[in-house]
């Protein structure tokens, strides 16, 4: 049996694209210009706060090692002091302002997403579990707000390394290409791992939501359950979603953990290329011991970036699965399609349906070319077995469910171009 069996995407589930995705997301974040503004320049100032000490300590050493007093070892430490107090000021600051802007932003979405789930006619929930639309809207968007938080992180650390590559590249150029060598294997194994990543995360999210809409369907109908003695049923059901909730995660997190050993061995790699001709060049004159420090440590600060960006893929497919979850929720094609919207004034109550053929299910025929008119005022009673779609007829009135065929009017107008 397949781990990701009976995990099928809803009827309504569509794939976006990651620009499409962006699209969607961004007027949301756009909504908040001024905070997004002051998040962007305290980033800036990080990146700067975060490459400036690897700086200072490497042409510090050197300016020790020339000066040779004590006052330069005090001023060095005094000011990587000051370098890392600044920075931890600067991301308080930011991390502060980033989860009002984050608050704010999943509100917002989850605001959206409750009005579509209610706008939404009675046929979309014949075909979907009230429990999965209530795991798009709780779950899904707190996942959605760990992507914020990821992307920040990453944006910050790709302004360091351009900060400290421009140094390095001053100082000398063939140092700095054996330290890119491995960059390029880094970024070609994170955009392959990127698809492996939104399929499984989506997978596993599918999982998470059938064991939610389980839950809230057994707990809802304990009464029923209770009455007919079915616990016993009810808890193989869950059982066996819950198994397959496990099987899929299980693999997803088989599967995702695999990166940072990998990538942590190609840093090695990288490591390793720099600690070797640096010391060739340090031992030439080529470059002195604080530039090789300055190196080193510039490494370690572009390798961990571009692992974390693969590491990281996770997270971001996860936030860009759950958005991709959400937004299909919101943008459910409707199944009842008003054509038009006059005012209703008044009402005699003359309702004729003429040739109507309706079904909740393609398979599942409830009238077929049925006609009937109810003058204003009659009283008419429906008789007939369950199914027979007695109350269809009201629910097609109230414009509940979509006929497929045929027309019903109200005082001699259409109801499809009535404002109902």
């Amino acid at each position: 049996m397949s781990w990701f069996e009976g995990l099928d995407a809803e009827s309504y589930d569509r794939t976006y694209s990651d620009r499409e995705l962006i699209g969607r997301i961004w007027p949301y974040f756009a909504a908040q210009g001024s905070r997004m503004v002051t998040a962007m320049v305290l980033v800036m100032l990080m990146a700067g706060a975060g490459a400036g000490e690897p700086m200072l300590v490497g042409y510090g050493l050197d300016w020790v090692n020339v000066d040779g007093r004590l006052r330069a070892s005090v001023f060095l430490v005094v000011a990587i002091f000051a370098v890392g107090l600044a920075w931890w000021f600067l991301r308080w600051l930011n991390r502060r302002l980033l989860a009002r802007l984050v608050g704010d932003v999943v509100r917002h979405m989850q605001v959206d997403a409750f009005g579509a789930a209610i706008g939404h006619d009675l046929a979309f929930y014949d075909q979907t579990d009230s429990g999965k639309v209530v795991s798009r809207i709780t779950s899904d968007t707190q996942e959605f707000s760990q992507l914020v938080d990821q992307v920040t992180h990453v944006f910050y650390q790709l302004v360091e390394i351009v900060m400290l590559l421009c140094v390095l590249l001053s100082i000398d150029v063939r140092m700095t290409l054996w330290l890119l060598a491995v960059v390029p294997v880094v970024l070609a194994f994170a955009v392959a791992f990127r698809y492996v990543a939104r399929h499984l995360t989506r997978r596993g999210m599918r999982a998470i939501a059938e064991v939610n809409a389980s839950v809230k369907e057994s707990v809802a109908g304990i009464a029923v359950t209770k009455n007919f003695r079915q616990e016993q049923g009810v808890y193989d059901e869950f059982d066996g979603i819950n198994r397959r909730s496990y099987d899929a995660n299980l693999w997803r997190g088989l599967i995702l953990n695999m990166v940072f050993p990998i990538l942590t061995g190609i840093g090695g790699i990288g490591v390793g290329l720099v600690v070797y001709q640096g010391g060739l060049s340090v031992l030439g004159g080529a470059i002195s011991v604080g530039a090789w420090y300055l190196f080193l440590q510039s490494l370690e600060r572009i390798m961990y970036p571009m692992m974390q960006l693969t590491s990281f893929w996770t997270q971001i497919q996860t936030g860009l699965a759950a958005a991709e979850r959400i937004f299909a929720l919101i943008d459910a094609e409707p199944t009842v399609c008003q054509t038009g919207a006059e005012p209703v004034t008044d009402v005699r109550g003359d309702i004729q349906f003429e040739h109507v053929h309706f079904r909740y299910r393609e398979e599942e025929p409830v009238l077929a070319d049925f006609s009937l008119r109810i003058q204003p005022g009659e009283t008419v009673a429906f008789v007939g077995h369950t199914g027979a779609g007695k109350s269809s007829l009201v629910r097609l009135v109230a414009r509940f469910y979509e006929f497929q065929e045929g027309r019903i009017l109200l005082d001699g107008q259409d109801l499809r171009e009535l404002d109902l």
